[in-house]
Order: structure tokens, then C-alpha cells, then sequence
């Protein structure tokens, strides 16, 4: 969290340490700035009229050097041009103080959801059979062989790539690798691209079924 206002900054500190987060905070744009590019987080709290460096600066920064970085400004400035410059800044929300801590748990947690389904990773991934290229949608193989791979099961390695560690719904590979509202939807393409994909990576274990959950990326 970067917020100036000391009683602000206390209160939603403990409300989140309350409820479970691990917070870190800093007190002005310098140090936010700074905290901001260095450390490891999940979610930024910003607000925008700050000494030394503003909150525009800060997601300014984000943008050229984390971009898909999730932040929620919170912010007294409530005009329509700030949180249209915010949001366009790469904000995920805005929220306009004074606010409530019971309102702000649930957007943190409503972004925090979103953002675990972002995809943001290199163009190449290696694994033991040899190395996938995701700009050419192609892996060469250790040995010197290539395998082209659809555009969908190219999307969809590269998305339980970007979210290695846990299980992907297919609800969730219908909605950010299709396009589609997943409600009522019953299909097994899913299934069928993930087969092909198995044997064209020619190590069947990489992706692992979990059952009534869905799929994830093995851990080497």
C-alpha cells in the first residue's frame, strides 16, 4: 500500500493484516515508487496525490517495467478524467475515499481473482523434452526435430505455463483461451486439444489432469 495519510494508510493496513494478507507500505511516492519496481506482491493499493512522486507516476513506471501488475487506486480525486487516466494507466480499480473497509476487501479480493488468471510470460518455455516457442507455436525437440502446435493448443500451454503451480478449470480455459461464458457450456474440445498437446510435447506427464477440477502444469 502507498498512502501518505498516516490514520488511511494504519487502518487499511491492519484491516488487511486482519484478514489474513501480508501487507507492505510505504508512506509517499519516493518510497512507493521504489517499493513498487523492487519488491514481490500480488495487488497494489495506490493512492495518487502524494509529496514526491505522484500515483500516475507510479503506475507509469508499472506499466514500461510490470505490465499486467494488478493495482486498485484509492483515491479522493473522484473526476471522471482521473480515473479514466488511472484506468488507462493499467489500474485494475478505483476506488474513491472516503470508502469503506468492508467495500474494499471485497474489490481486493474481486482483483486479486482476476488477476490470478493473467497471462504474463516469456515467449519460450524449456522442459525436460526440449524447448516451445510461443511467438513461432512450434517446440524443437533436444534431438533437432520441430513440431507445430494449433493456435489453441499453443494458448493453452502457454496459459497452465503462466499459472504453473495451480489447477486451471476448464471454465476458466473456456473463458480466457476461447472467449466464452462458460455457463451451460458442455464440451469436450478442451480434452481433445490437451490430448493432442500431450503427444506433441512427447511427455504425456507435463500436463496433469486433476480430476473433477481440471488441468495443471507438472511441476519439474
Amino acid at each position: 500500500m502507498v498512502e501518505d495519510d498516516d490514520a488511511v494508510r494504519r487502518g487499511v493496513v491492519d484491516a488487511l493484516r486482519f484478514s489474513g494478507y501480508e501487507v507492505m507500505a510505504a508512506k509517499d511516492g519516493e518510497e512507493g515508487l521504489s517499493l513498487a519496481l523492487q519488491a514481490r506482491f500480488d495487488l497494489l493499493l495506490l493512492d495518487l496525490v502524494m509529496p514526491k512522486r505522484s500515483g500516475f507516476e507510479i503506475l507509469q513506471a508499472l506499466q514500461e517495467e510490470r505490465p499486467g501488475q494488478a493495482v486498485i487506486i484509492l483515491s479522493a480525486k473522484g473526476e471522471e478524467d482521473d480515473r479514466v487516466r488511472g484506468l488507462g494507466l493499467g489500474a485494475d480499480d478505483y476506488v474513491v475515499k472516503p470508502f469503506s473497509v468492508r467495500e474494499l476487501l471485497a474489490r481486493v479480493n474481486a482483483v486479486l481473482r482476476r488477476s490470478t488468471e493473467r497471462t504474463s510470460i516469456a515467449g519460450r518455455w524449456e522442459y525436460e523434452q526440449g524447448e516451445v516457442d510461443f511467438a513461432r507455436r512450434e517446440v524443437r525437440y533436444h534431438g533437432g526435430d520441430r513440431e507445430e502446435f494449433s493456435e489453441k493448443e499453443a494458448a493453452i500451454l502457454r496459459y497452465l505455463v503462466s499459472n504453473g503451480g495451480r489447477v486451471v478449470a476448464r471454465e476458466e480455459l473456456l473463458r480466457q483461451v476461447w472467449g466464452l461464458r462458460p455457463s451451460g457450456v458442455v464440451t469436450r474440445t478442451i480434452d481433445m486439444h490437451v490430448v493432442s498437446l500431450r503427444k506433441k510435447l512427447r511427455a504425456p506427464e507435463v500436463v496433469t489432469t486433476v480430476r473433477g477440477k481440471g488441468y495443471m502444469l507438472a511441476r519439474g
